[in-house]
């Protein structure tokens, strides 16, 4: 079935846009960054996408080891704080050119007040049992990083006090109450120490949203408390169905999501104080399980394709959870393809959603043109750059036969390249199964699956009539397709003849 579709684009239209997909990306708890699979999924996807903040859970877990116990002589009970590993991650983080978005969590079991722990690596969930002491692990904790690294840098770290205290399994009880208080306390140390630092929360994820932001909001005007940012989650998935190691989840309806995200804004709008106040969405996938198959798919890419195009409209930035699969919640994935949260499959092999994220980042210009399935912008040397996608949430047989009417200044040549990513140009899940879904890859294997793993890439002449240049794509079901439309500047070698080398002339 094939669905045509003309856009005539006015090269003058001011679309609003707001592409910020590269703002950050999550990883999962921080102490997985010692590993090495951990670092080479990281150097690949800063080489090709280039994120500039990372998130991750477990900045004051056990397994950093931060938060230390001892006794004196006379037996008393004293802290003190090792930054070892700290160090190791925060530099391999540097090295690559990014700067950590800190979520301040999760408790520290010596200093928690419960034994309440959440994902296989047990991050303890519950209150401190003294806030004084969290204030100082939490100062002592970024006056060495700015000793380390510059006040002047450290500050320019935004700073997230816990993750999803609505819900129960994060916060124990998903008690409102007490985690204002910790927001509370925790927001005036930081202020206290450096005015400059940007803090923000109450980074709720689904259940209940739209009430716990109005009542962060009122707490926030009864104790005069002025959050530089709010932040929350958004997943776009119903209910998951498990069977054996993998929860398999339909797509939910995007515009019902969007207009989720739109409650939020119109609920931080209508506080006058804090009218405009950015929002950062710090997570972001279409599951929100890590053993979800849907996440290693082409339609995975497609859908997200759209999700990138509209999530700037209310929103300051929006973080896709995560870079890579080198993540435990649920345990250690028993194989390469898992339905992992990664852009980037273990053994380094990078999904079809890792695309849609390239493509987006390598757009540039302004845009004159967003539709439910493209986005068009002008450059500065006159072509345009764009993506076009076909995302279905169930499979239906639809090809998209698009035709974009390109106006241009200059009677001349230009040059298409497109980039194309679908189910029979990069679907290296397709490849893994046809192999016969090995779960210990040999280096042959990888080799192919990372060899099968990028875009098809096809470029054409095109010549202008009557001011303007007609590009037609066909964009296969849950394809997305990233295109560029340049001036050609031609600079021949005196003597060559491409036609002749080509044979083209009788």
């Amino acid at each position: 079935m094939k669905e045509n579709r003309t856009y005539q684009i006015n090269p003058n239209a001011k679309v609003h846009f707001h592409n910020n997909v590269d703002f950050c990306v999550g990883t999962g708890r921080m102490g997985l960054a010692l590993q090495q699979e951990y670092q080479e999924q990281l150097k690949f996807v800063q080489e090709e996408i280039g994120f500039k903040h990372i998130r991750g859970h477990g900045l004051f877990s056990d397994d950093m080891a931060i938060y230390r116990e001892y006794k004196d002589a006379k037996g008393n009970v004293k802290v003190e704080y090792n930054f070892t590993y700290l160090d190791f991650i925060m530099d391999s983080y540097k090295k690559q050119n990014l700067r950590p978005f800190l979520e301040l969590g999760f408790m520290p079991a010596k200093l928690a007040s419960g034994e309440q722990t959440i994902f296989y690596w047990k991050g303890n969930t519950t209150p401190p049992k003294s806030y004084e002491a969290w204030c100082d692990l939490v100062t002592a904790t970024l006056v060495h990083l700015m000793e380390r690294y510059g006040v002047d840098e450290v500050v320019q770290w935004p700073i997230e006090v816990w993750n999803e205290p609505n819900l129960p399994g994060f916060w124990k009880d998903a008690d409102m109450e007490e985690y204002f208080k910790l927001f509370q306390t925790t927001f005036k140390e930081i202020k206290a120490l450096d005015k400059r630092f940007r803090v923000g929360g109450p980074a709720v994820c689904g259940v209940r949203d739209e009430f716990w932001i109005r009542e962060f909001l009122n707490f926030c005007r009864r104790e005069n408390l002025k959050p530089d940012f709010i932040t929350r989650h958004h997943y776009t998935t119903e209910l998951p169905e498990k069977q054996g190691h993998y929860g398999y989840a339909e797509l939910s309806d995007a515009q019902a999501g969007f207009d989720n995200l739109q409650t939020s804004r119109d609920i931080i709008d209508s506080f006058e104080e804090y009218k405009g106040l950015e929002i950062h969405i710090t997570e972001f996938n279409t599951s929100y399980i890590p053993n979800c198959p849907l996440h290693d798919t082409n339609q995975n890419a497609a859908y997200l394709a759209q999700q990138l195009s509209m999530l700037g409209d209310v929103n300051e930035s929006y973080s896709y959870w995560t870079f890579g699969d080198i993540f435990e919640e649920q345990g250690v994935p028993f194989t390469p393809f898992h339905g992992g949260f990664g852009l980037v499959a273990n053994g380094c092999i990078p999904k079809p959603t890792f695309w849609t994220f390239k493509f987006y980042k390598d757009l540039s210009g302004e845009c004159v043109h967003k539709e439910e399935d493209s986005v068009v912008l002008r450059t500065k040397s006159g072509g345009y750059k764009g993506i076009a996608w076909n995302a279905v949430r169930e499979r239906m047989g639809r090809e998209l036969a698009l035709s974009f009417e390109l106006p241009v200044t200059n009677e001349q040549e230009y040059v298409l390249l497109t980039k194309t990513v679908d189910e029979e140009t990069c679907n290296p899940l397709k490849l893994w199964h046809d192999l016969g879904e090995p779960a210990s890859l040999s280096e042959e294997q990888r080799k192919l699956l990372r060899d099968y793993s990028r875009p098809m890439i096809a470029s054409r002449r095109l010549r202008a009539e009557a001011n303007k240049v007609t590009l037609d794509l066909n964009v296969k079901e849950h394809g997305v397709v990233y295109f560029e439309l340049q001036p050609v500047c031609q600079k021949s070698d005196r003597g060559y003849d491409y036609e002749r080398v080509m044979q083209f002339k009788s």
